[in-house]
């Protein structure tokens, strides 16, 4: 593995003055050399550059060194090997629906003491939708650094280009359909209806939407429909797709492709993926968390913001959260917590914060210029803030992530293929029941 120095940039004296009054939480006055694992595109390891580069200026003696996995997968396999291995990380940035693999193996640190005494950052300081996503057990595992949640970005030049009405909150799933419908487009920008797009003038220039099929994009319509997509989100044994509510909201999502023609095929994605897609002005909206801001603020071609997800009965939003955790086997988690302790206080998370990356956990950060800029896209950040009381998630059981793999794959071939749903569903639950069968829950 490659560890990574980061230069040094500027900071205001009054943090550098924070982080030496509250460095001696640790016990040593100085920051120590802290090895923290990573994950991301190469817009989002550059926001984690500032981050620790604001850390190294401010504290005496700080020396992080990030080890920058290509991928959530890739971060995965290396903490593995190198806890395995007795040589891991001091810290790592995981998604929640992620480690509980590694809590369920007692490989993370629990932070409740060091949070307790800390006098920098308080539990109250944060959204505790965020905060409950990483207690295990009984005890807080982890601290996250973002509330974000699903969110639906639009290319806002196609929908006046078109006349097309921008979603509001409050707008429904069939007017996304509509919506998606009437910004599916040829090269001459006339309407592609159906699944018509073969060749010729038929053939998609345009596509009305862009989702990735998988359990968390489904998930919130389930929700918005008032079911549940397994039988106890605490400690679950099977999914429930099989249910009335579950049932209608996965047959609408498999309908995006055969049904209606509104998302691109696999193999078109397979050429372009959705974010280059959408960033290259070929898709009309795509469904994605906070974490593709960065590399969206580099659009100059056309004018883009978000909207809330469409609904259902009821508004609702799912959970895209990682947190800082400290491993276990560490043998610096004193300057592990230092660093965590900085990221989370109010400096820290204005440090990222301004990068774009994050929708800040810390709920007086959230509610700052530097997340609410009005100089910087999406206009209306804001609709992430909104989001955060009708938040939910995924189990966190410890086999989630192979539940995750096995479902995902089904998905794909469904929304492509056009499977039939009763053949899905059954599939669905007969691949995952072992794996839901010796998972370890909080």
């Amino acid at each position: 593995m490659t560890f990574l120095r980061r230069g040094l940039r500027p900071l205001a004296a009054a943090t550098a003055a924070l982080l030496l009054a509250t460095a001696c939480n640790g016990g040593a006055q100085s920051g120590g050399t802290v090895k923290v694992l990573i994950s991301g595109a190469p817009e989002e390891l550059a926001a984690f550059r500032t981050l620790a580069a604001a850390y190294e200026k401010a504290v005496p003696g700080a020396d992080i060194q990030l080890i920058e996995a290509s991928d959530a997968g890739d971060l995965i396999t290396r903490l593995s090997t190198s806890i395995a291995g007795g040589s891991p990380p001091d810290v790592f940035l995981i998604n929640y629906r992620e480690y509980g693999q590694f809590a369920g193996k007692d490989a993370i640190e629990p932070i409740d003491s060091r949070l307790k005494a800390s006098k920098a950052i308080k539990t109250a300081d944060f959204y505790p939708a965020p905060m409950e996503a990483f207690r295990w057990a009984g005890q807080q595992l982890c601290m996250p650094q973002n509330a974000s949640s699903l969110a639906v970005y639009y290319n806002r030049s196609l929908f006046q280009r078109y006349g097309v009405a921008e979603p509001k909150p409050g707008w429904t799933w069939n007017e996304l359909i509509a919506t998606a419908t009437a910004l599916t487009r040829n090269a001459n920008g006339v309407v592609v209806k159906g699944t018509e797009s073969e060749g010729g003038a038929q053939k998609v220039a345009v596509y009305g939407l862009g989702v990735e099929p998988q359990i968390i994009r489904v998930a919130p319509f389930v929700w918005s429909n008032g079911g549940q997509f397994v039988d106890d989100p605490q400690k679950p044994t099977r999914f429930t797709f099989d249910q009335p509510q579950a049932r209608e909201a996965l047959k609408n999502f498999l309908d995006l492709r055969v049904g209606n023609g509104v998302v691109p095929t696999d193999e078109e994605i397979e050429a372009e993926d959705l974010e280059s897609r959408f960033a290259n002005g070929r898709l009309a909206m795509l469904m994605q968390s906070r974490r593709v801001t960065p590399t969206f603020r580099a659009i100059t071609a056309f004018d883009w913001d978000v909207a809330p997800l469409p609904s259902y009965a009821k508004p609702v939003s799912i959970l895209h959260s990682d947190a800082y955790c400290i491993t276990r086997a560490s043998t610096n988690k004193d300057s592990a917590w230092r660093f965590v302790e900085y990221a989370m206080s109010a400096e820290g998370q204005r440090a990222i914060a301004a990068t774009g990356r994050t929708v800040p956990s810390n709920i007086e950060v959230s509610n700052s210029a530097a997340y609410l800029d009005p100089t910087k896209p999406p206009r209306n950040a804001k609709a992430f803030l909104d989001a955060i009381p009708t938040l939910q998630r995924v189990p966190t059981v410890s086999t989630w992530p192979e539940i995750e793999d096995v479902t995902n794959g089904i998905l794909e071939n469904a929304l492509y293929r056009g499977d039939p749903l009763d053949d899905v569903i059954r599939e669905l639950d007969e691949k995952t029941r072992p794996l839901f069968a010796r998972a370890a829950a909080p």
